[in-house]
């Protein structure tokens, strides 16, 4: 509280002492820029996504393209690439909260599809993804194994593109909802060295952040550097559980002298984290040859706290109970190496690309009770086993321009592109995985373990042309061959037409085809708390297969876009597009399909199957688990999701200032047209694959509009940076009690306003103070019929909020920052 009174007062003073400043200082011939502003993107900005044609303006672009500014991200209150782009592009969601290892690694998504269906590249080269896949269903994010913009310094970026249009023809099969192109600082001289330090109004999630960022060299050979450290703690917004409170508990005397009583389960809140990442852009033109490189190191520990454990659970080895801790040691990897020159009139592009990604996952403050009951010990530390994930890709492009007798030359494109992927599982340490395992996180098992390959040959050619003046149409095609699903083929048409220099029209249509992730077919798991057992059976395992799975097949989509882009005055200008995406086979992850279920206080079996699948897979269940139950991944169901989004830039004139004006938003709205029938084995106890809870996630967890005003106003070497986000209603059909009594939870729209304050103390020095969430909004409760459900089925009850919110659970977080420019 005294850390959120304390910068709140700092705003308000900043503000009081600025007013005066812009009435009446003169700006100085030479004034320097801020230090937290970059150069603003512009209508002369060359862009290098969307299209295979070198020279072409943002603003001229056939497809939907948003350019955001480093100064943009780095005026973002947290020093997280993803939570930046969260705030600044209106179709972009960030996932805010998850549950168990996804609370370790949040992921973000374009559009309102998958994370899995945008493509992240870096410096136009594909990035790799994750191996720690989410599977925690909190806002829609399940199924994602997306590249993990954690691993990519804020402070080494230029600028990031956005594509919001389906591209998979130009850059490969899985670019459906979109592209997002991160372009790395290439400066061979000066730098800039930043600090930042805040909290949550609560007065917890402390975060710490420095990064440096430093160009060496001349005009032909240059090397940019970025090392990058940040800190976060715990946050904390639960209640008490409310299983002190039952009649049992509130009459045994020992609870009470616990410590911390009753605010013992601090679930329901950030992980803790540290990460260092160090990363460089280099290249060196050896006259009509140019070598380059780039790449990255991250290091990440997390951890994450998991349910209270009460006293009965293993009393000789805690006897007041005990908190487990899911941790992290996470190790990210990247490099790129390439050629690139010219032979006559074409233009040529070699590069190889590697990546890998590893999770040390372990469990501290536990314990094995089958170990307990057989040898009357157990360890309290386990090492439950890795994730394992790793991409090599290497591309060849090239390209010309052909004069053929129209109004502009024929821009012809092609390449190739060969990849490799892995994914693997190592098993846990034998009393991590002994019976019933450790506590909270069972051990991966040897049934679970095992590492798995794919290959990928892709083959592309892009056509782009201005067959008359005002019309261009770029034609793209791409044939890609899987080892584990044979060949596809996919292809794109867009056109823009300006009927004059101030109005254009502009389209879209295409197709894509998504294999699915290693991660999605071979993922295993077991999650236990207290009183359940939830196994992720491998959608391609044998113990899948006794359910009637018959392992993933590849998701097909079909995608139009519709847009006009206009500047109806020199300083104003405006796009709105308007789209649709088809899905066919698309990849979901089923609710949870029980073989036992407690319902109105009495166990009762809904499954035999599925207490024989879990048992197949290699799993032991305790004999007093209440409740069992698997999910895996399905092609369950057919989408269409339909939207429009809108930016409006704006520039103000003043005399010796300027106030840029943009206003972005977003509609949505995804419906699952089919729903799959079950396999006969789900079918016969009554179950589907996706219940009514796992269908609003994907249908209505995200919120249909999300519309931001932002005005960054600058004088005199101040800059200050106002925005206004409205995030839409959303809602999530949640059974709290587990009896099939679905309850609609609505999450109200809220409107989120964030405010960053930046004067440069000299051409040199900076400093920021800011707040995201200036008003400490918070989402709605959680409706008390579920939540008085919950706690009548044994639920701890300590989330009180909708935790699919899409602005987060922890209201506002306030900092400060420092920046020194050289």
């Amino acid at each position: 509280m005294v850390f959120r009174d304390i910068l709140r007062a700092a705003l308000l003073a900043s503000v009081a002492f600025a007013a005066p400043a812009f009435a009446a200082a003169e700006p100085a011939p030479d004034a320097p820029a801020s230090s937290a502003d970059a150069d603003a993107p512009t209508e002369a900005d060359v862009i290098v996504t969307g299209t295979r044609v070198t020279g072409i303006r943002a603003a001229d672009s056939a497809a939907p393209i948003e350019l955001i500014d480093s100064g943009s991200i780095l005026r973002a209150g947290k020093p997280d690439l993803a939570q930046a782009l969260n705030q600044l592009v209106p179709s972009f969601n960030a996932q805010a909260f998850g549950g168990d290892a996804s609370n370790l690694k949040l992921t973000a998504r374009l559009r309102g599809l998958s994370a899995n269906h945008t493509l992240i590249l870096v410096n136009g080269k594909r990035r790799h993804g994750s191996s720690n896949l989410t599977v925690s269903a909190t806002g829609g994010y399940v199924g994602a194994a997306a590249a993990d913009l954690s691993f990519i310094p804020t402070a080494s970026i230029d600028h990031v593109e956005v594509l919001t249009d389906g591209a998979a023809a130009q850059y490969g099969t899985d670019a459906i909802a979109g592209v997002i192109n991160i372009i790395l600082k290439d400066a061979h001289h000066g730098g800039i060295v930043t600090a930042t330090g805040g909290a949550y109004g609560a007065g917890d999630g402390e975060t710490a952040a420095g990064a440096a960022n430093i160009g060496f060299g001349s005009d032909t050979a240059y090397v940019n550097l970025t090392a990058e450290h940040r800190y976060h703690d715990y946050s904390d917004r639960g209640v008490a559980d409310q299983r002190f409170f039952s009649a049992a508990n509130r009459a045994n005397p020992a609870l009470p002298l616990i410590p911390g009583y009753p605010r013992l389960n601090n679930i329901y809140g950030d992980a803790k984290y540290e990460i260092t990442v160090l990363s460089y852009n280099a290249g060196i033109d050896l006259g009509g040859v140019e070598l380059y490189s780039f790449g990255s190191y991250g290091h990440r520990f997390g951890q994450s706290r998991q349910n209270y454990r009460f006293p009965n659970i293993a009393p000789s080895i805690w006897p007041q109970g005990f908190s487990p801790v899911l941790t992290d040691g996470e190790d990210d990897l990247s490099f790129t190496g390439g050629v690139r020159g010219d032979v006559g009139a074409w233009h040529w592009d070699l590069a190889s690309t590697y990546g890998k990604n590893i999770n040390h996952m372990r469990m501290f403050n536990s314990v094995n009770t089958s170990l307990v009951a057989d040898t009357g010990t157990s360890p309290t530390a386990f090492r439950i086993g890795d994730f394992t994930g790793s991409q090599w890709s290497t591309t060849l492009d090239i390209n010309r321009e052909l004069e053929v007798g129209l109004a502009g030359p024929l821009n012809i494109a092609f390449g190739g592109e060969f990849r490799r992927e892995s994914y693997g599982i190592r098993a846990g340490e034998p009393a991590a995985i002994y019976k019933t395992g450790a506590q909270a996180y069972p051990g991966f098992a040897l049934t679970d373990a095992g590492t798995h390959w794919r290959g990928n040959l892709a083959a592309y050619v892009d056509l782009a042309v201005k067959p008359v003046e005002k019309l261009q149409v770029d034609v793209a095609g791409r044939f890609e061959h899987f080892t584990d699903f044979g060949n596809t083929q996919v292809g794109k048409i867009t056109a823009r037409y300006d009927f004059t220099p101030g109005f254009a029209l502009r389209g879209t249509v295409s197709t894509g085809f998504r294999a699915p992730t290693l991660a999605e077919q071979y993922y295993s798991a077991t999650k236990v708390s207290p009183t359940s057992a939830g196994v992720n059976l491998p959608a391609n395992s044998a113990a899948a297969r006794l359910l009637g799975f018959t392992g993933l097949k590849p998701e097909y989509s079909t995608n139009l876009s519709f847009g006009i882009a206009v500047k109806p005055a020199p300083r104003l200008s405006a796009t709105l597009d308007l789209y649709q995406i088809e899905l066919r086979d698309r990849i979901v992850s089923t609710g949870s399909i029980f073989g036992l279920q407690t319902i109105g206080g009495v166990r009762v079996t809904r499954s035999q199957a599925v207490t024989d699948a879990i048992i197949a897979n290699g799993n032991t269940l305790d004999s007093t688990v209440a409740s069992t139950s698997i999910t895996t991944f399905v092609n369950g169901a057919e989408s269409r999701t339909r939207g429009a989004e809108l930016v409006v830039s704006y520039n103000v004139p003043f005399d010796g200032a300027s106030l840029d004006l943009t206003l972005t938003g977003n509609y949505n709205e995804t419906k699952l047209t089919k729903v799959y029938t079950p396999s006969p084995q789900i079918a016969a106890s009554g179950q589907a694959y996706l219940d009514r809870n796992a269908i609003s996630y994907l249908e209505t967890s995200a919120p249909r509009a999300k519309v931001s005003l932002d005005g960054l106003f600058r004088k005199n070497g101040w800059a200050i940076d106002l925005r206004g986000t409205l995030y839409g209603a959303s809602s999530v059909w949640v059974d709290g009690g587990s009896t099939s009594n679905y309850i609609e939870n609505v999450l109200a729209a809220k409107v989120i306003v964030d405010l960053d304050i930046h004067y440069d103390i000299t051409r040199n020095l900076g400093v920021s103070v800011g707040a995201t969430n200036l008003f400490n909004t918070f989402p709605s409760n959680v409706d008390p019929v579920t939540y008085a459900a919950g706690i009548a089925a044994g639920g701890n009850g300590v989330a009180t909020t909708d935790s699919w919110s899409a602005f987060g659970i922890n209201g506002g977080y306030y900092y400060g920052k420092v920046a020194v420019k050289f």
